[in-house]
């Protein structure tokens, strides 16, 4: 008995809706308020939803007419996007945080820039650097780099000068020229066996005129 009767608690407890059991709780929570006040905190809450919908409804339409407009501009949304970057960084720029933090990083570079330690450190440098220029390793390896370059530009200039004289030279030579005297021999011998060609075709009995006829009779 005792089983059957907790098996019927359990099926009708899962029964009952959730629905329901929300509803209950949300109106037993507010003990403190009168039915007169929850009925105007309901009717307040109505009408700002209702207000949040219009608003939402507005928004859309503006959210279209601005696309219209753009669509019509002739703006891509990549347009769009430097816009607002631009914008966003304008703001950033004008910004408190900004403009607090570039004049303590100018602060922070004025002290730096006017500390002894950078100072020194700047003097130290220019001295090493004088000293270097000034030095005799400095100027020697400076003169043969110059002296390099220069041999160089030379040996590039002879380079061009022999191969310009070799190519003249092999021009001269009386190998080139009876290589020369054998291809302009061939050449004639093939322009003249050509002409010969045309000639004969043109002798030819009967070329270019009409056969005779012949009337006899039958």
């Amino acid at each position: 008995m005792e089983s059957a009767s907790q098996g019927l608690l359990s099926d009708s407890m899962t029964d009952v809706p959730v629905d329901n059991a929300a509803a209950s709780a949300r109106t037993s929570a507010p003990e403190s308020l009168t039915l007169a006040e929850e009925e105007e905190l309901r009717s307040e809450l109505a009408k700002v939803e209702e207000e949040i919908g219009t608003l939402r409804q507005v928004l859309a339409a503006k959210e279209r007419h601005c696309g219209e407009l753009k669509r019509k501009l002739g703006l891509t949304p990549l347009d769009g996007l430097k816009q607002n970057l631009s914008k966003s960084w304008h703001d950033v720029q004008v910004s408190n945080a900004y403009v607090k933090t570039s004049e303590k990083l100018g602060e922070w570079n004025e002290k730096v820039t006017q500390s002894d330690l950078y100072l020194s450190a700047s003097n130290t440098l220019e001295d090493w650097n004088e000293k270097l220029t000034q030095s005799e390793a400095y100027k020697k390896t400076q003169e043969t780099l110059s002296q390099a370059g220069q041999k160089t530009s030379a040996a590039l200039s002879n380079v061009g000068s022999v191969i310009s004289r070799k190519l003249g030279d092999m021009r001269n030579s009386a190998t080139f020229k009876s290589f020369e005297d054998r291809v302009g021999t061939i050449k004639s011998r093939v322009v003249g066996s050509r002409e010969n060609s045309t000639d004969g075709l043109h002798s030819l009995p009967g070329a270019g005129d009409k056969p005779p006829q012949d009337n006899a009779p039958f």
